[in-house]
């Protein structure tokens, strides 16, 4: 049998048992739909819809961080290159759970005492606030949507394996069906209920990859070295898979791609809207900054156990049936779920159901909180602040929030349809890129450079919004390969996939060179004032 008979096997006893698939899936839906009103009919003003009230303790909070950030990306894409790549496909476990440190020393705490509710919080307080927060607000937009579409494009992977869907339309109806429901989660519930929602999630994914790993080991007597054998031979790649190289070490393109990527993720974090407003939940610096403990050693715990997923992915199944069935590798842990229990018994079935609902309720979670971020800083920042010049009412700024999240939608689920056939750990790394370009260089200088200025600011975000953005647009993620974006097409000339390791450091430069040719004097005042509360809390809301 083929691998792709075989997958499609898979995905037909996925199909006979379709009834158990989607009562597990409408119950997540529901239960997540009545936390959602609940926490919406507590919503009582902006500091609920934005900040959840400043009500969640640091563990509440550390566990929605995990829940926010254990993306579709970490679910299926980490598991699909571990499988498809060996050792170079845990380089993205390894910089998304170092970034955490990042963000723990340089602007959890400074940034939960100086903002409000949004990034453009922090920028504006010291600067001219309708500049700053404009660019602010576009390139929270922009992140967002570029970590919105990993996150569609792993939900229309995997219930289209779930559901024996092959169409595209099909497949574009499902991207459609996650926007929808995400409008609601953010319209309803504000953070409150996006808050609960990840909560419960992260509990779910824990527990699921718990159970695989278990099971994985379990299979190979809990002997490691026989796990990491068998995936070196059923491979194909011998011992080279368990080396460095086999994705990023056949030239010196793919070299300097290792670099690039590993920049990005490890600075991207600290630059990422929506685990920047997660900060603004709890009620003191103190509960922020053990939020960030509980969320490093949650994240740690779920990043080793992508090992087992990989690897026993890449031990259990032929790599030709986990591209088969979608060519990123995106499908791996499902697949994996399905081959633990038996493919063709009830058992698989039932763990592929539960392995997915798990996956899908971590792709709505995210959606949620991606959403209600891009669409906080749409309201506060540009509609209150920018357009409104201050005098809107809280009322008038969370209907806005609720509006831009239905624009903000419908944006995700046209893009989101375009990129389901990506790697989604490969998109959320661009989503990173974008972030530490045009947000990363912006904070840490507004928070620890006196002579900083307006001008630097606006250099800064928007040089390297445009310069990341730009070199997305002509790099082989969007043309010129068979896994592209449009692989019918070939309009790329820049040759990595990410461009972090050009577009961080321009994003740095440019504040500087912004503020050194700008002839405003920095309030330095202002700078003082900012020192002492972002690093005491004095004056914190």
């Amino acid at each position: 049998m083929s691998p792709a008979q075989h997958t499609l096997l898979a995905a037909g006893e996925a199909s006979e048992h379709r009834t158990l698939i989607i009562i597990l899936f409408s119950v997540f839906v529901a239960a997540t739909l009545v936390i959602t009103v609940w926490a919406g009919r507590q919503t009582k003003d902006a500091a609920d819809f934005y900040a959840g009230g400043r009500q969640f303790t640091g563990f509440q909070n550390g566990l929605a961080v995990s829940g926010d950030y254990m993306s579709a990306a970490s679910f299926l894409g980490i598991a699909g290159a571990i499988a498809l790549f060996g050792y170079d496909g845990f380089l993205y476990s390894i910089g998304f759970l170092v970034a955490w440190l990042v963000a723990l020393l340089l602007v959890a705490e400074p940034l939960r005492n100086s903002g409000r509710y949004t990034m453009g919080d922090v920028l504006a307080y010291r600067m001219r606030q309708r500049p700053v927060r404009t660019a602010a607000g576009t390139s929270t937009i922009v992140v967002s949507i570029f970590y919105l579409l990993a996150q569609m494009a792993g939900a229309g992977v995997l219930v289209s394996l779930l559901l024996g869907i092959t169409s595209d339309s099909g497949k574009i109806g499902i991207v459609a069906l996650v926007g929808v429901l995400m409008i609601v989660y953010v319209t309803i519930g504000g953070m409150k209920g996006t808050t609960w929602v990840q909560m419960v999630k992260a509990v779910l994914l824990i527990a699921g990859a718990l159970l695989l790993t278990f099971l994985v080991l379990l299979k190979f007597d809990f002997n490691l070295s026989d796990l990491l054998g068998s995936a070196a031979d059923n491979s194909g790649k011998g011992a080279a898979f368990l080396e460095p190289g086999l994705k990023y070490g056949a030239t010196g393109t793919t070299k300097l791609d290792f670099i690039s990527l590993g920049i990005a993720l490890v600075l991207g974090t600290a630059g990422l809207p929506h685990i920047l407003i997660r900060f603004y939940t709890v009620p003191t610096a103190k509960a922020a900054r053990k939020s960030v403990l509980w969320a490093i050693g949650l994240i740690g715990a779920f990043y080793l156990m992508t090992l087992a997923l990989g690897f026993g992915a890449a031990a259990l199944i032929k790599p030709d049936e986990i591209t088969a069935s979608n060519k990123a590798g995106n499908t791996a842990a499902p697949l994996l779920a399905l081959h633990l229990g038996g493919v063709d018994s009830n058992w698989g079935a039932i763990l592929l159901a539960t392995i997915s609902a798990v996956a899908f309720a971590t792709i709505l979670a995210v959606v949620a909180g991606l959403t209600l971020a891009s669409s906080s800083s749409f309201a506060h920042d540009i509609y209150a602040n920018v357009i409104k010049k201050g005098t809107a009412t809280e009322k008038q700024e969370i209907n806005a929030a609720r509006y831009a999240t239905v624009g903000i939608g419908a944006v995700s689920i046209l893009l989101g349809a375009l990129a389901r056939d990506l790697n989604v750990a490969g998109l959320v790394a661009l989503a990173f890129a974008v972030a530490a370009s045009a947000n990363l260089p912006t904070i840490l200088y507004s928070l620890f450079w006196k002579r900083f200025t307006t001008s630097g600011a606006l250099w800064s975000i928007y040089g390297g919004l445009v310069t990341a953005v730009g070199l997305v647009l002509f790099s082989p993620v969007v043309s010129g390969k068979p896994t592209s974006m449009f692989p019918d097409v070939d309009f790329h000339w820049f040759p990595l996939e990410n461009p972090g390791i050009i577009s961080i450091p321009v994003g740095f430069l440019l504040g500087v060179v912004g503020t050194l040719l700008s002839k405003e004097e920095p309030d330095k005042g202002k700078y003082a004032e900012l020192e002492v509360r972002s690093l005491t809390g004095t004056g914190a809301h």
